[in-house]
């Protein structure tokens, strides 16, 4: 038995091929996330506090780019690793092909299109006029760079299918070592800022891409290249598509959430609350990745046990899958809830971001503040509290001499006047 002999998906226990499989993954997606971190901090630290804000003005048009990768990437990986399981050779050749070429169309339809449009895109996103040169500046190289992200992210998801979880595993590492050696020289040395940041990323991840497609080329890989490789099938392409369209309308709903939340912040709190948002939700996607890597390490050997008829098998995985997802993500509450400060001032030292970071981390965590329902002149606004308590809600509204109802779900009724009350009472 080979080294890398992907039917042992089939026969080893799935204790053993969760930790082989989801273990590599899991430590190149956090390795991922640390370093979009280590990003964040040195475009806070070498551009300013207003440069996070654009960054966190960026995040729903780099989900979406994430998406439509998904599309191909995970709908390629899951089918090949079922022909793998059916034994079907020439089936996992021909999804490997297709992956590429849909991966090469899809990057250049959505990066195209993104890049004529994305100006109105970042406004649209929550982009003011003081985030938006950065957010543009960032985005530009981004998109450029999305034929090297596709292939890169969907040949990758392909190769850990196929039996190298390690070597999956690596081109993250190489991804991200060149990434943090690059950036600090483009941001602090060259001085070129967002551009600077983004440059650094595309180019470590054209270094993945090459270790990436140099491995498919190899014969003695378990799928490599084959044949005429742009020739597509429907049936396939549909095949990919549906599988895909989970994850991709996944993204597109963690997309539409981001919007609402910067349009809102930008309306009631500026740029600054973007900023700070963009440091929680960095600190928030560092555990969706490691639950992400623990999914990626789960999906061959779903995958495989699926096309082999093995259904005990897939469900087994999937019973250790959720309880493993639970710890990590529990682990991510407390340690958010028990150092926020520390946490959040390590991307920035401006002492009103770390601030609003540090509020909004509770408020994530503990499920918010306090919703202010005012009547007033038989009108009726909504409003939010900033006060984390019940307590805190009562003294703020005597102290302006206004009677309030506070009800159950956190929502508090408060009146203009006495007689308001009364009416209401009457």
């Amino acid at each position: 038995m080979s080294k890398n002999d992907p039917h042992i998906l089939g026969k080893e226990s799935i204790g053993k091929l969760l930790l082989q499989y989801s273990i590599p993954a899991i430590i190149g997606m956090t390795i991922t996330s640390i370093y979009n971190i280590i990003d964040s901090i040195f475009i806070g630290r070498g551009v300013g506090a207003m440069a996070i804000a654009g960054l966190a003005v960026s995040f729903p048009l780099m989900n979406l780019v994430v998406a439509f990768c998904t599309l191909v990437s995970a709908g390629g990986s899951t089918l090949a690793s079922i022909r793998l399981g059916q034994k079907d050779m020439k089936g996992a050749t021909e999804i490997l092909s297709h992956t590429l070429m849909l991966c090469i169309t899809n990057s250049f339809f959505f990066g195209i299109l993104s890049f004529i449009f994305l100006d109105d895109i970042l406004v649209f996103f929550g982009a003011s006029a003081d985030t938006l040169p950065y957010a543009r500046s960032f985005m530009q190289v981004i998109l450029l760079g999305t034929p090297i992200t596709y292939t890169m992210i969907g040949l990758n998801n392909v190769m850990r299918a196929t039996g190298y979880p390690k070597k999956a595993m690596l081109t993250s590492m190489v991804t991200v070592v060149a990434n943090i050696i690059l950036a600090p020289i483009f941001i602090f040395h060259f001085e070129w800022g967002m551009r600077g940041a983004a440059t650094a990323t595309v180019i470590s991840q054209l270094i993945g891409m090459v270790w990436v497609v140099s491995h498919f080329f190899k014969q003695d890989s378990t799928v490599h290249f084959e044949g005429k490789v742009w020739k597509m099938k429907r049936r396939i392409v549909g095949n990919i598509f549906a599988i895909g369209m989970s994850p991709f309308l996944m993204n597109v709903c963690a997309c539409v959430i981001v919007i609402i939340i910067n349009n809102s912040l930008q309306n009631h709190g500026g740029d600054m609350a973007i900023g700070a948002y963009g440091i929680i939700n960095r600190l928030l996607t560092l555990y969706v990745m490691i639950v992400l890597g623990l999914t990626m390490g789960m999906q061959p050997i779903v995958g495989y046990n699926f096309g082999a008829q093995k259904i005990d098998r897939v469900k087994q995985t999937l019973k250790l899958g959720i309880v493993s997802g639970v710890v990590i993500t529990s682990s991510g509450f407390f340690i958010c809830e028990l150092f926020p400060h520390a946490v959040s001032a390590i991307f920035t030292d401006s002492d009103h971001l770390i601030d609003l970071a540090v509020d909004g981390e509770y408020r994530i965590e503990s499920g918010g503040g306090w919703n202010i329902l005012t009547v007033s002149g038989g009108k009726i606004a909504v409003t939010s509290a900033s006060c984390p308590t019940q307590d805190c809600v009562h003294h703020a509204a005597a102290d302006h001499g206004a009677p309030i109802v506070c009800l159950p779900n956190r929502l508090v009724v408060q009146f203009s006047t006495p007689s308001e009350l009364d009416a209401l009472l009457a």
